[in-house]
């Protein structure tokens, strides 16, 4: 599925800073230069868990690790109005996807009659009008795009709505499962699943995979239990010396 997605990253049109390094070069004129490109298209998706991991928790896979141009690129995403950035960040999740849901079932199946339902996380109202928009659900679009395209019957389904809750940046771990705890709701008339789904949680970032297990309970009380979660990037816990 890899094909298309540097072909689209080169034809974006955005300002001179590179989104991976923020190097400024001289006729600049593709979304990331070509040492990041290379960086990210190098990655491949793998399974990823918190230490410790909170209680429900679905298997998650990851791109990478949170850090260099895969971390400048999500940064610049969503803080810095680098909507564009959307369609090669959805693709590249794509392929999380195809790898939770090998991981979580027979690889001949993934093709097969089972469909895949994607349930991105969803902003706060507040988040959602700072970043112009649900920045999870414009990539989760982009995502389900590149799976049909290979021959996946899948969709995108929001069952959940997010209530106000503190930025999770100010948390620390107790902090962020409380909050999690009680920041989402299923959204009235949001309809049901096709039977035999397989739910996949969508997120970018896990850093306790507290907000992931709190879907993930609210879900699984709807009869909507996910199968996985996939991420574009898993933070590192760093350990005092």
């Amino acid at each position: 599925m890899r094909g298309g997605i540097w072909a689209d990253l080169t034809d974006l049109v955005l300002p001179a800073d590179c989104a991976g390094c923020r190097a400024r070069r001289p006729g600049l004129r593709h979304g990331m230069c070509p040492e990041c490109v290379q960086t990210l298209r190098a990655l491949r998706p793998g399974p990823v868990r918190p230490v410790p991991a909170p209680a429900g928790l679905p298997p998650c896979h990851a791109l990478g690790v949170y850090g260099g141009p895969l971390r400048e690129a999500l940064l610049a995403y969503k803080e810095h109005g680098r909507h564009a950035l959307a369609r090669p960040l959805g693709e590249l999740l794509a392929e999380v996807v195809a790898a939770a849901v090998d991981a979580a079932h027979d690889r001949t199946d993934r093709r097969g009659a089972r469909p895949v339902l994607l349930v991105p996380v969803p902003d706060t109202p507040a988040a959602a009008r700072a970043r112009y928009g649900d920045h999870l659900n414009r990539m989760a679009r982009h995502c389900a795009r590149r799976l049909r395209a290979a021959g996946w019957p899948v969709r995108v389904h929001r069952p959940v709505r997010a209530a106000p809750r503190p930025d999770s940046v100010t948390l620390d771990s107790a902090g962020r499962a409380a909050a999690a705890g009680s920041a989402f709701r299923i959204r009235p008339g949001s309809g049901p699943a096709p039977p035999g789904a397989t739910v996949v949680l969508l997120d970018d970032i896990v850093t306790t995979g507290a907000t992931l297990a709190a879907i993930s309970a609210v879900l699984t009380a709807q009869g909507l239990a996910p199968s996985a979660a996939a991420v574009l990037a898993a933070t590192q816990k760093r350990h005092r010396r």
